[in-house]
This record gives C-alpha cells, sequence and structure tokens, in this order.
C-alpha cells in the first residue's frame, strides 16, 4: 500500500489484498479458494502490466460499487 498511496508507483499488484482477491474471483469467475488462484491472478493482472496500480485502483472502486448498492 506504501507502493501505491505514498511513492505513487504505477505498476504495483496488491495480490494478497482481501477485496483484489474477491473482485478477481467474481468477475473472472475464478475460485478464490483454489490452490492454482494466485497463478491465475497473476496471469490476469499481467494483461495490465504497466498499469496495474490503476487497475488495482478501478477493481477497490469496483468493490466500494458493489457495497454502496447493498446498502
Amino acid at each position: 500500500m506504501i507502493l501505491i498511496f505514498q511513492l505513487q508507483r504505477p505498476d504495483v499488484f496488491p495480490l494478497e489484498d482481501l477485496a483484489i482477491r474477491q473482485i478477481i474471483s467474481l468477475l473472472y469467475r475464478r475460485d478464490e479458494d483454489a490452490k492454482n488462484f494466485k497463478e491465475d491472478a497473476e496471469k490476469i493482472a499481467a494483461r495490465w502490466k504497466p498499469y496495474r496500480t490503476i487497475a488495482s485502483l478501478y477493481l477497490w472502486s469496483y468493490k466500494r460499487s458493489l457495497i454502496n448498492k447493498a446498502s
């Protein structure tokens, strides 16, 4: 998170972030508990290079919008 929000690096993919994992699982229909989920997520995120930080920000925003709709 320091790399993204403080140092503003453009190509950071926070795979261990729960929200990122949940949204990738939802959007790409992957089982988050599968043992190859991390590999699948890395392959998905590889297409976003060199702007994986921006993609992550969009994923977080999408998660927030889902939460707001449910409220």
